[in-house]
């Protein structure tokens, strides 16, 4: 499904020899629903730290979407492991199939937990996390920590589905837990002047100060429900939830709208990873 590529010329120019570049692409067996992904690592000398889930799954008769970006710091050991567990450990919890929003609290609290109990394995690190499950096309449930981002698009206008979980945003509770924040080094609010967002999976030398409760909310996927793009703040550092709708709403092929959302964040100049799932509902 998935494939190494360097897109085409111009994403090659643009990427500035950035070669690690995967995408791919699926689809719904039961309905009109498919989806694409486009990852390009940023600037950065170390390896790359988002990793994604995209794919649709069978469980207990019914069919369920399940797409995620996990955006990585210090290492990309902890969006590894999110990669790997995260969505088996919701899908596992005994109340997901009468009530989601319960248990994705509980799995992402679970797999917090797990984290830290491996930190000399995982080290130091965290991720963020942007995860959806469509159930039988119908009906979206989304949670996030950190920054990654999820949109849907409903007749063409873009609405925020997850939280930013910002340092300035949630200065109080940080201070609460004896932290603070700080906009040294640099001009970037940070937790204890280290970490640039306020929610996160890991970061055990933080957690104290940190939260790794997700935002939950859902959403009915209807006949003027569009799309829904997850990506990581490399994206939306350099683009607006509107101006990505409007540009993938142009492509009908949801693998490359996600690379098209790739191409005009490196026109922008992002520096960041860059990772990118477009779901389209409709043919």
């Amino acid at each position: 499904m998935g494939n190494l590529c360097c897109f085409n010329s111009l994403f090659s120019q643009l990427a500035g020899g950035r070669s690690l570049c995967s995408s791919g692409k699926g689809r719904s067996n039961q309905g009109p629903t498919k989806y694409g992904f486009s990852l390009v690592k940023g600037k950065a000398s170390h390896p790359m730290e988002d990793f994604h889930v995209a794919k649709f799954v069978q469980l207990q008769g019914r069919e369920l979407g399940l797409f995620a970006i996990y955006d990585g710091h210090l290492g990309d050991s902890v969006p590894a492991y999110l990669q790997k567990h995260l969505f088996s450990n919701i899908l596992n919890e005994e109340d997901f199939r009468n009530d989601p929003h319960r248990a994705i609290l509980k799995a992402y609290e679970r797999t917090d937990q797990a984290i830290l109990s491996h930190s000399p394995d995982l080290g130091r690190g965290g991720s963020t996390a942007v995860t959806a499950i469509l159930i039988n096309g119908r009906k979206l449930w989304v949670a996030n920590v950190g920054d990654s981002r999820a949109v849907l698009s409903r007749r063409g206008q873009a609405i925020q589905l997850s939280i930013d979980h910002e340092p300035n945003t949630e200065r109080g509770d940080i201070e609460n837990r004896g932290g603070f924040v700080s906009n040294m080094p640099g001009d970037v609010a940070r937790v204890n002047g280290q970490l640039a967002v306020s929610r996160a999976f890991g970061d055990k030398n933080l957690k104290s100060h940190l939260s790794s409760d997700p935002d939950v909310t859902n959403a009915d996927v209807d006949g003027d429900t569009d799309l829904l793009i997850l990506a990581s703040d490399g994206l939306w550092k350099v683009m607006s939830n509107q101006e990505a709708v409007d540009i993938v709403r142009k492509v009908k092929d949801p693998q490359k709208a996600a690379k098209q959302l790739a191409i005009e964040a490196l026109i922008r100049e992002s520096k960041d990873d860059i990772s990118c799932i477009v779901v389209r509902f409709k043919g």
